[in-house]
C-alpha cells in the first residue's frame, strides 16, 4: 500500500535548473490561512527570467517561484474570521502543494468558477493595473505591444474599459490569432508588415492614443514610443530585462507623450482611489470578471501539468514561445 507523499514545493536550484522537493510547513498562527493548493499559474515572463538569471531579477539560488495560486483552505489560526476551512480561494501563494499566508492576502473564489480560471486573478490583476494607469476612456485606440498572458489580459481589459480600436501586435502568428477571438479590432505581426504605418492606417493617421508595453523586451520601449500619437500614453506594463535606447525629442518630447510605469509593486496599499486601486479590490473584481466570463482564460491554458513535472513545464514554457501561452501546474494529482 502507497503512502501518501507530503508536502513538495518547485525550486530553482541555480540558473536554468529546476526541481520538486520535499519540505516541512508550519500550522497557521493568529491571523495565517493554510491552504492546500489545487492549481498554480507560471508567470512566464517574471519566472522564465529569474530562472534565467537575466537583467532586473535577483539572480540568487536557490528561489522559490509562484505568485498565483488557488486551492482549498485546510486550517486557520486564531483571529481568522474572513475564511474557513473547507473554502476555495486564491491567494500570492508559492508553487508549493500547501502555502501559509495570511488572511488579508486571501480572496474566495465566487461561485463555480474553477481552480484553474481563478488562478489568473494574479497576472490579470497586474493587467488591469496597467490599464488603470493609462486611463482608456470610451474610444481610445489602444496597442498592446507583447501577446503572452499579460498581453492578452490586458487586451480584453483594455476593451473592456472602452478602447476602440484595440489592436494586438507579437511576433508568433498564433498569438495573434488568440488576440483576435477575444476582441482584438486589428493584429500585426511585425515580421510580416510596416507596423508602423499598419497602426497609424488603423488609427486613422493620428497613431495610438495609448500603448501598453507587454513585451518586457528593451527593443519594445523604443518601438512603443514610435507607435504613439501625439499627447499619447506609453504604459510600460512588462518588466523589461535590460537597457533600452530611444529618441527621446523625436518620440516622446515632440509629440507630447506621457511615460508611465506600471510594475504591481506601486499601488496604493490600504485604499483604492479613481485609476490606483488596491492589489486586493483589483483581485477581487478581476474574479467577478471571471466568474461572469467577461475575462475569458480558457483558451490562453496551453498546458496544464503535474506539478511534479514542473521542470518540464519550465522547459516548454522557455522553448516553445510559440506554441504555449498559459501552463498551470496541477496539484490535484490529476494533471498530466
Amino acid at each position: 500500500m502507497s503512502r501518501e507523499r507530503g508536502p513538495r514545493r518547485v525550486v530553482f536550484l541555480q540558473r536554468n535548473l529546476v526541481s520538486v522537493e520535499d519540505f516541512e510547513f508550519e500550522e497557521p498562527k493568529p491571523g495565517q490561512v493554510l491552504i492546500r493548493s489545487a492549481s498554480t499559474l507560471i508567470s512566464p515572463g517574471t519566472e522564465g527570467a529569474t530562472l534565467l538569471g537575466l537583467p532586473n531579477t535577483p539572480r540568487k539560488f536557490p528561489t522559490y517561484p509562484g505568485y498565483s495560486n488557488a486551492g482549498v483552505v485546510v486550517a486557520v489560526g486564531d483571529r481568522v474570521s474572513g475564511v474557513k476551512a473547507g473554502d476555495r480561494v486564491v491567494s500570492r501563494g508559492r508553487h508549493a502543494s500547501h502555502v501559509l499566508v495570511d488572511e488579508d492576502r486571501v480572496l474566495k473564489i465566487p461561485g463555480a468558477l474553477s481552480f484553474d480560471e481563478a488562478s489568473f486573478f494574479m497576472l490579470a490583476s497586474i493587467a488591469l493595473q496597467g490599464v488603470r494607469k493609462a486611463g482608456v476612456e470610451l474610444g481610445d485606440s489602444v496597442a498592446v505591444l507583447g501577446q503572452g498572458l499579460v498581453g492578452q489580459l490586458a487586451l480584453q481589459l483594455a476593451k473592456l474599459s472602452g478602447g476602440l480600436p484595440v489592436i494586438g501586435v507579437d511576433l508568433y502568428d498564433s498569438r495573434l490569432e488568440v488576440s483576435s477571438r477575444h476582441g482584438a479590432d486589428h493584429v500585426f505581426n511585425p515580421r510580416r508588415v510596416n507596423l508602423e504605418e499598419e497602426v497609424e492606417k488603423a488609427t486613422g493617421g493620428g497613431g495610438a492614443g495609448v500603448v501598453i508595453e507587454a513585451t518586457g523586451s528593451p527593443e519594445a520601449i523604443g518601438t512603443a514610443l514610435q507607435l504613439a500619437g501625439r499627447d499619447g500614453r506609453v504604459i510600460l506594463l512588462g518588466s523589461t530585462r535590460g537597457e533600452s535606447t530611444v529618441n527621446l525629442y523625436r518620440d516622446v518630447h515632440k509629440k507630447g507623450v506621457t511615460v508611465i510605469g506600471a510594475h504591481n509593486s506601486v499601488r496604493p496599499r490600504h485604499e483604492s482611489s479613481h485609476g490606483r486601486w488596491t492589489f486586493e479590490d483589483d483581485s477581487a473584481l478581476v474574479l467577478k470578471l471571471l466568474s461572469r466570463n467577461l475575462l475569458r482564460v480558457k483558451d490562453l491554458v496551453s498546458l496544464r501539468i503535474s506539478s511534479e513535472r514542473a521542470p518540464e513545464a519550465y522547459r516548454a514554457i522557455l522553448e516553445s514561445k510559440e506554441t504555449v501561452l498559459g501552463v498551470i501546474l496541477d496539484w490535484t494529482g490529476k494533471g498530466r
